[in-house]
């Protein structure tokens, strides 16, 4: 028998996070889940904020959580969504709060920053897919809206170096969270500090990359003693939630697309190399940044945010309902062809969710959703005729033929949404593990601690540890 190796992961998506305690013991590995806990944005005033605070103070109650166990663990390690981040004064300190990506300050800029760079110049150095919220946009955006704040920064941290910062003290910049922001070459996988320039940015904020599975050092002093813990390393992993999911995902082929289903749907296949023509440019697919120097060559689909907003506003003004709730409504609903856009911004971040879901049907002449099945129906419908879509954009883009779509994330406890996959993409479904960006998370701890060699050791450890659910398309 091996070494038993414990880890923390800790994992923090749009809407919640969590702290999971991994096992790793004789090539399997073991979660336990230990701290759960709500991430609510908060208005103030025009914008929209994280509460960065009290998520530090999550992550510390989950330490606290982890020490009581009395366990050897070894390291952590924090993903997060991407984008977002925070800016810090010389001294090290937060100077303005950071800003979550769906506030609209940033609408219009697009077109803005394509008068000053032209949009096909951008793509072709950093491949990233054109959505507004993404750094350079931000950024470029608080120059405007923020001055003080933005000339008085002396470094710029993504949410997961943030949490890193305030654990250790220690200043760094992850690789491919930093290829979420739209400022790094694909090419070289470095910051493209003369892109940075031409849109009128400045360079001295940012520091110098770190690759997923690097150690970056030890809990602070004064965080040891107000948790407990000591001994534990902080390892940079995939930061980005969606690099640690496509790690933790066992692909079934080499030319399998994956399917992170969660707030958001990441859909895409893992390449060596980016695509940066003008048809993947005339498409809007992402070439981010994966771990062991791969590329996430995907799309991004507006995801399980629509549902988790409908129940939501159900609960407001109907009653309260639940997930196996709605699943049920929709497998019963009269009319089941309703369908929405998911991409459409009016389902980005609206007061309503229901409201807007009934109004696009009405508008686009489908007649009016009745009752909460045929309302989730138009979701449903929606999001798995995007998958479909997608996978043939992939098949085109890439000229591979896809197999079969690796499904992972909490969607996937959802059977419904992984059968009208399988029927609107046409594909076998692969399912599970639910946990994949934690399991990518642990993954790269594991190799930092020279405990396995790669992310293929990984997969196949996560094969083995966890069960898979296959949904084939109809016939």
């Amino acid at each position: 028998m091996g070494e038993t190796i414990y880890n923390l992961a800790f994992d923090f998506g749009a809407s919640s996070g969590r702290m999971i305690l991994s096992k790793y013991a004789d090539g399997k590995i073991e979660l336990e889940e230990l701290h759960r806990f709500s991430n609510d944005p908060v208005r103030i005033g025009k914008n929209f904020y994280w509460d960065t605070f009290r998520l530090y103070h999550e992550l510390k109650q989950g330490l606290k959580k982890a020490a009581a166990r009395k366990l050897p663990i070894k390291s952590l390690a924090i993903d997060t969504w991407g984008v977002d981040y925070a800016l810090l004064d010389k001294d090290g300190n937060i100077i303005g709060n950071p800003i979550n990506y769906r506030d609209d300050r940033t609408i219009g800029v697009i077109d803005e920053v394509g008068k000053i760079v032209p949009l096909k110049e951008i793509y072709a150095s950093t491949g990233i897919q054109f959505m507004n919220f993404n750094t350079i946009f931000q950024l470029y955006a608080d120059k405007k809206m923020r001055p003080d704040i933005y000339e008085k920064a002396d470094r710029l941290l993504f949410m997961p170096e943030l949490f890193g910062y305030l654990l250790t003290g220690k200043k760094y910049n992850e690789y491919t969270m930093a290829s979420t922001g739209e400022l790094l070459n694909a090419k070289t996988r470095d910051w493209d500090f003369d892109l940075i320039k031409r849109a009128g940015l400045r360079t001295d904020i940012f520091g110098e990359l770190v690759q997923p599975a690097t150690i970056i050092g030890d809990l602070l002093p004064e965080v040891t003693e107000e948790t407990g813990l000591s001994g534990v390393k902080v390892i940079a992993v995939g930061s980005h939630d969606t690099a640690s999911a496509v790690a933790g995902t066992p692909l079934f082929d080499k030319d399998a697309v994956f399917l992170s289903c969660g707030t958001w749907s990441l859909m895409g296949m893992e390449l060596d190399e980016p695509i940066l023509t003008d048809e993947s440019f005339k498409y809007n697919y992402t070439n981010e940044g994966g771990v062991e120097g791969k590329i996430r060559y995907l799309k991004n689909i507006n995801g399980l945010w629509i549902m988790q907003n409908l129940r939501k506003n159900w609960c407001e003004f109907e009653g309260e309902v639940s997930f196996p709730d709605i699943i049920r409504a929709s497998r019963e609903a009269a009319r089941k062809d309703f369908v929405i856009d998911p991409n459409d911004p009016r389902f980005t971040a609206p007061y309503n969710m229901m409201k807007e879901v009934i109004g696009y049907c009405e508008e686009h002449g489908q007649g009016t959703p009745e009752g909460l099945g045929e309302i989730a129906m138009a979701i449903y419908n929606g999001l798995t005729q995007e998958y479909g879509k997608v996978v043939r954009e992939l098949e085109h883009l890439t000229g591979k033929n896809v197999p079969c779509i690796n499904m992972v994330g909490g969607g996937i406890q959802d059977k419904l949404l992984c059968e009208l996959t399988a029927k609107n993409t046409g594909k076998k479904v692969v399912a599970g593990p639910i946990e994949g960006s934690v399991l990518g998370n642990i993954t790269m701890q594991l190799k930092a601690l020279g405990a396995i060699k790669d992310r293929e050791e990984g997969r196949k450890i996560i094969s083995n540890s966890f069960p898979q659910e296959i949904h084939m398309p109809e016939a």
